[in-house]
């Protein structure tokens, strides 16, 4: 639970978690994990020449079992993806049913892979007691044609042309089709569903809504008994009763819809049966195995073929058709609903009623969850963005299947692999056998994980389900995920790339937070995931240091095309790439592991020595950085330019530096933490230890740690890869505006190189880089994303960090001008602060009503059925903030929802002045309320037109009755005794937040909080005193909402 002011109080939805969590409900059995694209994946590719996007297309996928998951549109399925509950539609225009989102290939892309859809994941809570999902759908013909025409005709010069840009929406012609999800509060396998779909155009259009229920094909591949094969089958005409051996029984139940002609009759759906097989005389002209095969629902729809599904009405893929076009279909700005569930009981009927009350119960449950997340008075606008963010990311939850045995050699019940198959890739990797539910880069461009970005999505996943993110964290270091050597598997193209070593950083991370927000120390969680850490610590050492300096090379490391060569392959030039940012990495991940070992030893002493290890590791890392034997420069550092940059070595003193200013030369700010007075003296080993390494190796030491002797604020030591005169050189250039700070965050590459771009002649070939602040202009893997120019959060989030961690020593005795040249000086603590609003104004709608990531766009940024929604891009163009590459990176870029949390109420507008108030002035007279501004309580009544109104907005509201979470006629109200303990709760809150807002009035918030980053004293467990079941020690007297 959230502590507030030392008091327990869990809303409805902490409840679930943490029934979860204790196992007395399963409430996480059903969620988001359908992929969105299962299509042109690794686990699909049986070619003989890995080329994924050709050998299973878009258009095969209509046709095509699936052999490892299953893809659809607002997707519900278990956690192995037994079965699957998705949504298609028809607007009588298609060639073929809308039953997966569409998007181009890598070939076809001008920028690589993109998806041509318009869709949002509005909200979600972490047990999936309630979910959301809109889908605009085009009326006009979808534009799949031109989209792969005009995309194909483009150059990497150009933008990429989405399906905002043809057109498709001119006059409103389209549908706004919201897809809610929730549980009944009861029972966690109770499955609600309420399609909404609002006519947005200016006349009536046809509409056909065909829930999809359906079981993944485990049969066809001769690993499984032929009796165990599912299916489901009519029972009536508005119910199918389905049978799984390890699910047990289902009842897809569905109700009548509300009729949209002038017959005033009800929709009724027709419920169509087939099997979830591949048609295989359809794509390759050969016998079918069973006469009803997957796309029997679509030709019987769009086709009008009644053959082409089963008159028994049996199968394992089952579809109802509702048809919304009497009388030309749906009024403009009416709307379609339908309702169904699918349960273990069955009623025969579903009590609509009761149906929308425990829908709306569900949503008022979200509404005081996310708010007891970010309680502080922060902007409206901000915190849907917050909430979109977060949602987002468990809309990226996904049923991840692969076992590498059988993808490399096949089915028995299937034609053997061909010849040579398992050497196009991941053929080291044979350990895997992946059958999770993993956090995701993005819904739809990347439905694969991917270990850095896994490490990063954590952080905000810990904010509101730490047991989700620890349990992401923790199945990468498995024996069934980390290879046998200790690497740490990088994602399905190329298990055996190098990411970052940022794992360490998200494990001590999510223990931190969880902490500081829930009160649970989980050590056992830290103790284990440390262990194997230790593994791959020692695989870098070993494969990433060629000749044992403490120099690492890397290679790839996640940045794409930053550097004037492919980091992935041997350089043109010869020799050996000797990486800043690799070396910068290795510090990093060597003072994090210190931190844990501080943090564990508070429990067993033993870790003071792994401790000192992982101190000395770092000192060594950082001296091998600075300097050469003989106290010669070493090449990475340029004292002239003052940064680091990348140098190619040919062994001895041979070497060449390459001066390109980019991210590279600022990682090294990451590897920066403080050593707390009260934790060395707590530990005497570890300080008997750093006291004869200064002693006896002063040389080094005096280099490395900002010395013994000159303490920082607080009597504080700092490590770090940087001296203080080094670190103002490098901020110098990292705050510049015509460098590095751009409106919207930290660029990925100086803009020096607009003009002054840098190259090299190697054997008659020219290799060069220069400033591109939007898409790449390259094909360096995939040329879906860019480093050479723009914004990307989760690299801007770690250097905040690093400056918070920098103040915690320097404190307000460091003040460096930002932005360079301005005249303005601040301290690093508001310098971080800085950036993390300047981040925020990305998203966050101006004084002019323009969102930075919609480009301009009027109808993204005005139109009152587009504004309030956002996608959450990979990336973002340094000079503009455009949203470029994947659109639901909820993954990393989902860390904003986290910089809101903490810098939300202190951020101003877009395009205003900086003052410290300026944000939150208009907060100071405010009544305050849970809904977060002052507002009468209310309940939402239906109006006349009752049955048809499914969506929120279309509902009345009636003050003289109570809110929705007391409604006692709703399942799973609230008692009397628990509305005075959340009244209390809001009390607390209230003083909370009037005293927080005084700080700010006055000057007197803190900045940082040395507990978010460090291992310190408070929050204990000390095994001499026994300091409390889950370690908590003294925590609950600390701040719960300084996190």
């Amino acid at each position: 639970m959230v502590l507030i002011e030392n008091q327990e109080y869990l809303c409805e939805e902490e409840k679930r978690l943490k029934q979860d969590r204790e196992r007395t409900a399963y409430w996480k059995r059903w969620g988001p994990y359908v992929a969105e694209r299962q299509w042109a994946t690794v686990r699909e590719d049986y070619s003989h020449d890995g080329d994924a996007w050709s050998h299973f297309t878009h258009d095969m996928a209509r046709k095509r079992a699936f052999r490892w998951g299953e893809d659809g549109i607002a997707g519900v399925s278990d956690t192995h993806g037994f079965q699957n509950i998705a949504f298609a539609f028809w607007n009588e225009e298609d060639d073929f049913l809308k039953e997966r989102l569409f998007g181009l290939s890598n070939p076809q892309g001008n920028h690589g892979e993109s998806i041509k859809e318009c869709h949002f994941h509005l909200d979600n809570t972490p047990t999936h007691s309630y979910m959301k999902y809109l889908y605009k759908y085009p009326q006009r013909k979808f534009p799949y044609e031109d989209l792969i025409k005009e995309n194909g005709q483009r150059s990497r010069l150009e933008k990429e042309y989405n399906l905002i840009d043809t057109g498709v929406f001119d006059d409103d012609r389209y549908w706004d089709i919201f897809i809610e999800t929730a549980k009944e509060a009861d029972d966690a396998e109770e499955l609600l569903f309420r399609v909404t779909a609002y006519n947005r155009g200016p006349e009536p259009a046809p509409l056909h809504i065909i829930p999809h229920v359906w079981f993944r094909n485990t049969w066809a591949w001769g690993r499984e008994d032929p009796k165990k094969k599912p299916s489901i089958h009519k029972i009536s005409p508005t119910t199918a009763h389905s049978t799984h051996y390890k699910l047990g029984e289902r009842y897809f139940q569905l109700s009548p819809s509300p009729g949209v002609g002038s017959s005033g009759e009800d929709v009724l759906p027709e419920l169509l049966f087939t099997e979830n097989d591949t048609n295989f005389k359809s794509i390759w002209g050969g016998e079918n195995k069973t006469p009803y095969v997957k796309d029997g629902i679509h030709r019987r729809i769009v086709d009008e073929q009644a053959s082409t599904v089963n008159p028994n009405a049996i199968g394992t893929k089952c579809a109802a058709w509702y048809s919304f076009d009497e009388d030309g279909g749906v009024l403009p700005g009416e709307c379609a609903v339908v309702r169904f569930r699918l349960s273990r009981r069955y009623e025969g009927y579903l009590d609509e009623e009761l149906f929308d009350d425990i829908l709306e119960q569900r949503r008022a449950e979200a509404d005081e969850f996310y708010w007891r997340i970010t309680p502080l008075p922060i902007a409206e606008d901000l915190r849907n963005v917050q909430r979109q963010a977060l949602s987002g990311m468990l809309w990226c939850k996904q049923y991840y299947h692969f076992v590498w045995d059988h993808w490399a050699n096949g089915d028995p019940g299937m034609p053997p692999p061909p010849p040579g198959r398992k050497n196009v890739r991941n053929r080291e990797w044979k350990h895997m056998y992946l059958d999770d539910i993993l956090s995701m880069p993005d819904s739809w461009e990347y439905p694969f994980f991917a270990a850095w970005d896994s490490a990063f999505h954590c952080i905000p996943l810990a904010m509101i389900d730490p047991d989700f993110a620890k349990k992401q964290l923790d199945l990468f270091t498995r024996e069934w995920y980390m290879h046998p050597n200790g690497q740490l598997p990088a994602y399905e193209w190329n298990f055996g790339d190098v990411n970052p070593p940022v794992h360490a950083w998200s494990v001590f991370r999510t223990f931190k937070i969880e902490r500081k927000m829930y009160g649970r120390a989980d050590y056992d969680f830290l103790e284990r995931v440390f262990h194997k850490l230790l593994l791959n610590f020692t695989w870098w050492v070993n494969r990433k240091d060629a000749e044992g300096k403490n120099i690492f090379e890397g290679g790839f490391l996640g940045l794409d095309n930053i550097g004037i060569f492919n980091r992935s392959e041997p350089l043109p030039t010869g020799g050996v790439l000797e990486q800043a940012d690799s070396t910068g990495w290795m510090g990093f991940y060597c003072l994090n592991m210190l931190n844990i070992c501080l943090e564990l030893a508070k429990r067993r002493r033993i870790y003071e020595d792994m401790a000192s290890k992982f101190f000395e590791h770092f000192i060594l890392i950082s001296d091998a950085m600075q300097y050469r034997t003989g106290q010669e420069a070493k090449p990475l550092w340029n004292e002239e330019d003052g940064f680091y940059y990348d140098a190619i070595s040919w062994g001895g003193p041979w070497s060449h530096q390459m001066p390109v200013r980019s991210l590279v030369g600022l990682i090294p700010l990451y590897a920066t933490c403080t050593l707390e007075p009260e934790v060395i003296n707590r530990f005497p080993d570890f300080k008997k230890r750093l006291e004869w390494f200064v002693q006896n190796r002063s040389e080094t030491a005096n280099r490395n740690i900002a010395s013994m002797k000159k303490r920082g604020k607080d009597d504080r030591l700092l490590l770090s890869l940087v001296s203080e005169e080094r670190l103002k050189k490098i901020l110098f250039r990292m705050l510049d505006e015509t460098e590095f700070l751009a409106d919207h965050g930290i660029r990925s590459l100086s803009k020096y190189h607009k003009d002054h771009p840098y190259s090299m002649d190697v054997h008659g070939q020219k290799f060069s880089v220069s400033y591109i602040p939007g898409d790449s202009d390259s094909g360096l893997f995939g040329g879906n994303s860019n480093w050479r120019g723009p914004i990307w959060l989760a690299t801007n989030f770690l250097l905040i960090e690093s400056l918070q961690r920098f103040f915690l020593y320097y404190g307000n005795n460091f003040r460096i001008e930002c932005p360079t040249g301005s005249g303005e000086y601040m301290h690093l603590g508001h310098v971080a602060e800085e950036i993390q609003h300047r981040l925020q104004h990305l998203f966050a709608r101006g004084d002019d009503g323009r969102r930075a990531i919609n480009d301009g766009n009027d109808m993204l940024d005005y139109d009152p059925n587009w504004k309030d929604y956002l996608w959450f891009h990979e990336f973002f163009d340094g000079d503009t903030g455009r949203g470029l590459g994947a659109t639901h990176q909820c993954g990393w870029t989902g860390l904003i929802a986290k910089m809101i949390h903490d810098t939300g109420m202190t951020c101003r507008l877009p395009q205003t002045p900086r003052t410290p108030t300026a944000a939150a002035a208009h907060y100071f007279d405010d009544v305050f309320t849970s809904e977060g501004k002052p507002k009468k309580p209310h309940h939402f009544r239906r109006s006349s037109t009752a049955r048809s109104i499914g969506h929120r907005s279309d509902w009345e509201t009636d003050d003289e009755i109570a809110s929705p979470i007391n409604r006692s006629n709703s399942i799973g109200y609230l008692t009397e005794d628990a509305l005075k303990a959340r009244e209390a709760v809001d009390k607390r809150v209230a003083h909370y937040v009037s005293d927080q807002l005084e700080r700010i009035r006055t000057h007197e918030a803190s900045d940082v909080d040395n507990r978010e980053f460090e291992a310190s004293i408070d929050g204990t467990f000390d095994e001499r005193t026994n300091g409390g079941k889950n370690g908590s020690g003294d925590y609950f007297n600390r701040d719960p909402f300084q996190n």
